[in-house]
């Protein structure tokens, strides 16, 4: 299942046999998984509600356990730290469907978060946020409450928090599922410009086959398992 062309590049991301249930196992989701990511290339993970997308986004971002099997992210085995989510803060960052932007806090205040957890100099997390502001076209929004943002204007802020500890990983799921075509066009192209000039890995869930064109590798997943053309 591993791509040749990637051989000799590095692992960054690595998930395997992972299971997982819910409801006390009565509903399956991933049925012994097996995926590797590597470092730089962009992966479109596809496949019909239910299939374990999600899941396995969540799972490689320490945001779940598996039931079983290993989860590692920079040769990092995640069940060996008993808070996963305080070594991954430099480590990965996320970008969901709905945003989970606070709504009451303008754009600056939402990007800072992730930097405030981390510990990040305020000096060197304003620094980042004004480069990646004006990166998104955002620099005229800084002081905008999120509720006052059009929804790619949201989306992109999401970009935006989720780059601000420059992961070497990037996990989106569903990354412009909320918005209409044309802004899902331009909030995915805006993506995949972002993930080239950083550098970063990225791994992201998706109905839309069109964007998953625009991705290095697909995926396609179905009742819990992988099935990735050789």
């Amino acid at each position: 299942m591993t791509p040749p062309a990637n051989s000799t590049r590095r692992v960054v991301l690595r998930a395997e046999d992972v299971w997982k249930s819910y409801d006390q196992g009565a509903i399956a989701v991933l049925r012994g998984i097996d995926f590797t990511g590597y470092e730089g290339e962009t992966v479109a993970l596809c496949g019909p509600s239910g299939c374990g997308k999600s899941t396995l986004l969540h799972l490689l971002g320490g945001l779940d356990e598996p039931d079983r099997g290993r989860i590692a992210v920079n040769r990092k085995q995640l069940n060996r730290y008993s808070s996963p989510l305080r070594l991954l803060r430099h480590e990965v960052g996320f970008v969901f469907q709905l945003h989970n932007l606070l709504p009451d806090l303008t754009l600056e205040e939402n990007c800072l978060i992730p930097t405030v957890a981390s510990g990040l100099d305020r000096k060197v997390a304003m620094a980042r946020l004004h480069e990646l502001a004006d990166r998104t076209g955002l620099s005229h929004r800084l002081g905008s409450k999120i509720q006052k943002l059009s929804g790619g204007e949201r989306q992109r802020t999401a970009l935006c928090r989720a780059l601000m500890n420059k992961p070497r990983i990037l996990l989106a799921d569903e990354p412009t599922g909320s918005l209409d075509e044309a802004t899902s066009a331009m909030v995915f192209d805006l993506l995949l410009d972002l993930v080239v000039k950083e550098g970063v890995t990225l791994v992201m869930a998706t109905h839309d086959r069109g964007l998953a064109t625009g991705c290095g590798r697909t995926i396609e997943m179905h009742n819990g398992r992988i099935h990735e053309p050789l």
